[in-house]
């Protein structure tokens, strides 16, 4: 029994007529009435009782008619998927990210993505979360991680916070630490030389107004420069720097310390414009975004939750 002699079947038995349904199946009415006779000699049983008014099914044919409709509603079922699936072959999915999770989530994400499915192409826009969600909005890109929900518009977008993560004070692996506690205050860290982010980073932002809430005019000994600069002066130990917990990942040349009164921390979240479905490759790249968090999250040394 295949597909081919259930489809048979079927039409014969919805038209009543082997010759009208050969034309509909754009076959020859030979070929029909083999297919037709193969699956009755594999059931054991006639399906048909042929008459110069037509052709009616037997009890047998009865019994088969809606078990051969189900089977050819279930390939049908199966051949939607293979063919969402077969996005996942040839697709591309257009990423944006800010310039801190690029070098922390974003590299862990496109690492597992591209191992499942290396034949999709993807294209990373590296921007401030502002100009994320207006490249978003533009149908410049499928998905983004930012950092500030709260510029998303409600209606435009949809916005799934993934992770709450700490800031950190990071100084040079090769100098004293900063402090012999477990934490330090923003008081303190006010006092130290440090490295400052571009007046274009989220961050930037966020440092800024802790430090100006709090009454503090930080010390800066360079300011503009981008996190892999960032990091590369802290680790010659021009100064220290408040960079997101997860940048720490494998970064040798850094020690850190979490940092009290007050803790400053971050939302990560993913958006998606709300009224445009995702390709079956951007849906898959949002599930790798969502369990790449749950991992990070998991990890002993995390200073981050799910959100």
């Amino acid at each position: 029994m295949n597909l081919e002699q259930l489809r048979a079947f079927v039409t014969v038995a919805q038209v009543g007529n082997f010759t009208r349904a050969a034309e509909q199946l754009h076959l020859a009415q030979p070929s029909l009435s083999r297919q037709i006779a193969a699956l009755e000699q594999d059931l054991g049983g006639a399906l048909f009782t042929r008459a110069r008014a037509g052709s009616v099914l037997t009890a047998a044919g009865e019994s088969l008619l809606p078990l051969a409709r189900r089977m050819l509603a279930d390939a049908a079922s199966v051949r939607r998927e293979l063919d969402a699936l077969a996005g996942l072959r040839r697709g591309r999915v257009r990423l944006g990210a800010t310039p801190t999770l690029c070098v922390s989530i974003v590299a862990e994400v496109l690492n597992a993505f591209h191992a499942a499915h290396p034949a999709i192409e993807l294209h990373i826009t590296e921007r401030g979360s502002r100009g994320l969600l207006d490249a978003l909005g533009g149908g410049e890109l499928d998905l983004a991680l930012i950092t500030t929900s709260g510029a998303a518009s409600a209606e435009k977008f949809t916005v799934t916070p993934l992770l709450v993560e700490e800031l950190v004070v990071v100084s040079s692996s090769d100098a004293p630490p900063l402090t012999s506690r477990e934490s330090i205050r923003l008081a303190e860290v006010a006092e130290l030389p440090q490295i400052v982010f571009s007046s274009t980073y989220d961050l930037r932002g966020a440092t800024d107004a802790a430090f100006e809430e709090a009454g503090l005019s930080p010390r800066a000994v360079i300011e503009g420069a981008e996190m892999d600069a960032v990091l590369r002066f802290v680790e010659r130990g021009i100064g220290v720097a408040i960079v997101p917990a997860m940048v720490m990942i494998e970064r040798q040349g850094l020690r850190e310390v979490r940092l009290a009164e007050p803790t400053l921390t971050r939302t990560i979240s993913l958006a998606r414009v709300t009224d445009i479905a995702p390709t079956p490759a951007a849906e898959v790249m949002q599930q790798t975004i969502a369990r790449t968090a749950a991992i990070m999250a998991e990890r002993p040394e995390a200073t981050m939750r799910l959100a």
